[in-house]
């Protein structure tokens, strides 16, 4: 069941200096850029990379290096107004001018970022604040002065609704709409100088390159007053997507804001939880059904407010996280959002070097929005766009399988072992790569392949947490297309730690741990990593672990050894040594 706005909100809120550290109930999103109150996007991607709070030099990377390649349509950005001072990640969500002065970068590395970005292909949505603005005074990120009320070029005392006491009633209308969220000064959206000075903010992020925007705490802002803002400003049609948290009997519903955007449809989240957490994903069969309508739902599987508020799967929860975003990749509901935060301690943590990212998988940061199993979903779903779900299996519990159309097929497994299966499939006949293990390089594929018979039929093994994807236009070679090992470590790390391998030879380091190779941890505690080697190599190797400033751990014993098959891959399932 989704929790209430206002249980989610007050969780937030406790030990975290007072009212002001539960500030920002927004969610993670980003969605694609169409006319005013469609969802349907404007191509094939449409799906969205959330960067939560990455510094804007650091998504500009990102956008060239991995989301434009990898077919992302749509990258969020944490947002750029000048906020309140510290450390922690909701102080960005208590804004005190709309400068772009905020702890993510200026001006000039913002309109860097979105041109860089488009270069890339991939298009630029703002999580932007305008319900309110701080709890309290202070100096600002930018070098503003401020006092709750006075904004200095802004907002005075007359610009903020009268109900000056903290939201205490979600099931009235005008308490969550007019009073204050957490305390935090709730400007009159209903006035047409606030409308106007939101849309002028607005408008200056369009004039940048922007192309649409998520509306942080929607649900505070009657729909009236977002309809009226659209209409201020110069492009009324610029894509948004609103934050308007489902409640069960509440009078406020997400169902309101259809006729002014796209919304993000918590439920999808909750959903997903409840099927990979003691359920059954066969129950998936009917994803969706009864929430809001796929044109105008953003989907997801978690966001900065769930993740540390429990209500959905988490980067911790191991491979039903990673099997979670597969099956909503592939599931023709919804647009997609993969939210990529970093990993936390205690839920106020802020963005590791205040945002910077210097690598994925060090400093904490998870990228999830990179790891194989979900990146490559990401040409999944843009191959298969327009296709419905076919040819659905499952063995009643937590094994599915099903096509999209005749253009491609995916398998999940999340029981406790291995399943075998002829699988029935609407694909031409050929032979495809499988993505979720291998990469389609040069018209074969890294990893191993799948032949579709002339009946449509193929039979694979996956592994227990474990998924395989295959579609039209990622063809693979045989068997297997490369050669290699594919390694797989169960090992246990704590906050910081990351499991890396080293060998013998140039490809795994020559031993120095400097160029160790990281494995991925998207099927934590296993960690898993595939490396190209020539057929008949020869080689030793260990895994080490490294800590968050470096220091290096090897495990203990002998080397291990290996030697890669002329057939193709050498799989290699090993157990951490202490």
């Amino acid at each position: 069941m989704v929790t209430t706005s206002a249980a989610r909100r007050r969780a937030r809120t406790a030990g975290a200096l007072g009212a002001s550290a539960a500030l920002a109930l927004s969610i993670g999103t980003g969605l694609t850029i169409a006319p005013a109150a469609q969802a349907a996007p404007p191509s094939t991607k449409d799906v969205t990379a959330t960067l939560f709070e990455w510094k804007f030099d650091s998504v500009a990377k990102a956008c060239t290096d991995t989301l434009g390649p990898k077919g992302y349509g749509f990258v969020e950005v944490s947002p750029a107004q000048e906020h309140i001072q510290g450390p922690q990640w909701w102080t960005s969500y208590q804004p005190v001018s709309y400068k772009i002065a905020g702890r993510l970068g200026d001006r000039a590395s913002f309109q860097h970022m979105v041109s860089t970005c488009h270069a890339a292909g991939v298009k630029v949505i703002a999580d932007s604040v305008i319900n309110h603005m701080s709890a309290g005074s202070g100096t600002g990120t930018g070098g503003i002065a401020y006092t709750k009320y006075n904004y200095p070029g802004y907002y005075q005392d007359q610009d903020f609704h009268s109900c000056r006491q903290a939201i205490s009633n979600y099931n009235d209308r005008s308490n969550v709409q007019n009073c204050e969220l957490v305390n935090l000064a709730d400007l009159n959206t209903g006035s047409a100088y606030v409308q106007q000075t939101i849309a002028n903010y607005l408008n200056d992020l369009l004039s940048l390159g922007v192309d649409g925007f998520r509306i942080d705490a929607a649900k505070h802002i009657a729909a009236s007053d977002l309809s009226a803002v659209k209409a201020k400003m110069t492009n009324p049609n610029a894509y948004w997507v609103q934050e308007v948290i489902y409640g069960a009997g509440e009078p406020i519903q997400p169902t309101e804001y259809t006729g002014t955007g796209d919304v993000d449809e918590f439920r999808s989240g909750t959903w997903l939880k409840s099927a990979f957490s003691g359920g059954s994903i066969a129950s998936l069969s009917n994803w969706g059904s009864g929430l809001l309508p796929g044109a105008q739902a953003r989907t997801f599987v978690d966001n900065w407010d769930t993740e540390r508020n429990g209500s959905t799967l988490t980067y911790k929860d191991g491979n039903s996280y990673t099997l979670a975003n597969v099956f909503m990749l592939a599931f023709p509901y919804g647009s997609p959002n993969v939210y990529s935060g970093y990993a936390f301690a205690a839920n106020d943590d802020g963005p590791p070097n205040g945002g910077t990212v210097n690598a994925c998988y060090t400093d904490g940061w998870n990228c999830t929005h990179a790891w194989q199993p979900v990146a490559n979903m990401v040409g999944f779903r843009n191959a298969v766009a327009g296709t419905g779900v076919t040819n659905w299996w499952s063995d009643g519990s937590n094994a599915i399988a099903f096509g999209r159309g005749s253009k491609g097929y995916v398998a999940i497994n999340h029981e406790g072992s291995a399943v075998t299966q002829t699988f029935q499939t609407s694909l031409p006949a050929g032979s495809y790569c499988d993505v979720e293990h291998g990469d389609p390089a040069n018209g074969g594929c890294t990893g191993a392949s799948y032949t579709v018979g002339s009946d449509g039929r193929f039979t694979a093994t996956v592994g227990a947490g474990d998924s395989l994807a295959l579609y039209v236009g990622a063809p693979g070679s045989g068997t297997s297309s490369a050669h290699g090992a594919s390694f797989a470590v169960n090992a246990s790390t704590v906050y910081g730690q990351n499991i890396y391998v080293v060998g013998s030879t140039t490809g795994l380091g020559a031993w120095d741990t400097g160029k160790a190779l990281p494995l991925s941890s998207a099927s934590y505690p296993v960690w898993k990593l595939d490396v190209t080697m020539p057929a008949g190599t020869a080689f030793e190797y260990k895994y080490v672990r490294k800590d968050a400033s470096g220091a290096v751990t090897w495990e203990s014993g002998a080397n291990r050894t290996a030697t890669v098959p002329a057939s193709g891959l050498i799989t290699l399932n090993d157990t951490w040594r202490n």
